[in-house]
């Protein structure tokens, strides 16, 4: 059994060696730095308690200082390692955020170890944009989307950089992020 502090520490490496690393999310950088990420790994093992375990996060979050908590990483291990089960839930999620009225104030983005987008092959290396250790939700303010848009005018091109920069990276590249001492 993965310890919680294994849990936090592998995706805190995929945050800094991939999301920040590889630039896939240039908003990222500014907010670890200023440790504004909170991190909460879920003990949930069914979809009742993980959307308990997010409506308290989407709640913990609206009420939060946005100098002290910008955004949320809700990690859940032991639920939806399905990758479609994961993105059915995701239909779930999106409900939470109108049944707390927060519609426009937070939305919720999805990272999974098998993600994949629609389309795809389950191998193709552009669904590594999306591919955390773990199944994780990712609790996020519009208004601080708002802001990173204005800072990156050109907010619409990064999916297709990000397409870039992992073909570029290729799967061996990609498997070398995760080397010790990488």
């Amino acid at each position: 059994m993965t310890s919680e502090r294994e849990i936090l520490d592998a995706t805190q490496q995929w945050l800094e060696r991939a999301v920040i690393g590889l630039n896939l999310c240039p908003f990222a950088k500014a907010v670890h730095a200023k440790r504004q990420i909170r991190y909460v790994v879920s003990d949930a093992s069914d979809v009742e308690g993980l959307l308990a375990d997010l409506l308290h996060e989407l709640r913990l979050l609206a009420d939060a200082d946005p100098a002290e908590i910008e955004t949320t990483l809700l990690i859940h291990p032991h639920v939806l390692a399905d990758f479609l089960d994961y993105n059915d839930f995701l239909e779930i999620a999106d409900a939470a955020v109108s049944e707390l009225e927060l519609d426009g104030e937070l939305q919720v983005a999805s990272f999974h170890p098998d993600y994949r987008f629609a389309d795809s092959r389950s191998d193709d290396i552009d669904n590594f944009s999306n591919r955390s250790p773990y199944p994780t939700l990712h609790l996020l303010r519009e208004s601080s989307i708002d802001k990173a848009v204005e800072a990156f005018p050109d907010a619409a091109s990064i999916y297709e950089r990000n397409i870039d920069t992992l073909r570029r990276l290729g799967r061996d590249g990609w498997r070398r992020l995760w080397e010790d001492g990488a």
